[in-house]
């Protein structure tokens, strides 16, 4: 494995547990999690053990847990949901992981179209999404915890080295 490279694995309990603790700063802290004993009781996102198994991935980089992902079936698409440990965020390993989070959403599901949402204010996010594959396709606007937000929707140009669909194969929907 290269060392800029990340290992992708199914989010365990104890990894959910951790991410709960994570704390970013503002205006960052926008992405924080409630504790993880009230979404285990609400069984909602990867407090739910069966969402958890279906949609969560962590990142590994050298043996250290760095991050998570989730893949959202959506249609023929699968959107990304991206969270970097606070501590490690503006380090410069934000666009391997991006990219190999994406790159296990292609194993999963080859020639599926690979997306994700961004906060228009995130340059942070934006800049290494780009430099992970991902290109601006629209900007919209739509509701979150504090009102409606401006939004961009980022679609995945997959190299032809990872790209894993099969040739003529339509995607799955």
């Amino acid at each position: 494995m290269q060392e800029d490279s990340f290992e992708i694995h199914v989010m365990t309990e104890s990894e959910a547990a951790a991410v709960c603790g994570w704390s970013y700063e503002p205006p960052y802290d926008i992405y924080g999690w409630m504790p993880w004993e009230e979404m285990k009781k609400l069984g909602i996102e990867f407090g739910d053990p069966e969402l958890r198994t279906q949609q969560y991935v962590t990142g590994y980089r050298n043996g250290v847990f760095c991050g998570f992902a989730q893949l959202f079936p959506l249609g023929g698409t699968t959107r990304l949901g991206i969270g970097m440990r606070p501590d490690l965020c503006g380090r410069g390993m934000g666009a391997a992981f991006v990219r190999a989070a994406a790159d296990e959403a292609l194993r999963r599901i080859p020639g599926q179209e690979i997306d994700l949402e961004v906060l228009t204010w995130n340059q942070r996010a934006i800049s290494a999404y780009r430099k992970a594959g991902f290109s601006i396709t629209d900007l919209y606007e739509r509701m979150t915890p504090d009102g409606m937000k401006p939004f961009y929707c980022m679609v995945y140009q997959a190299p032809e080295s990872s790209a894993l669909s099969a040739e003529g194969v339509e995607p799955a929907e």
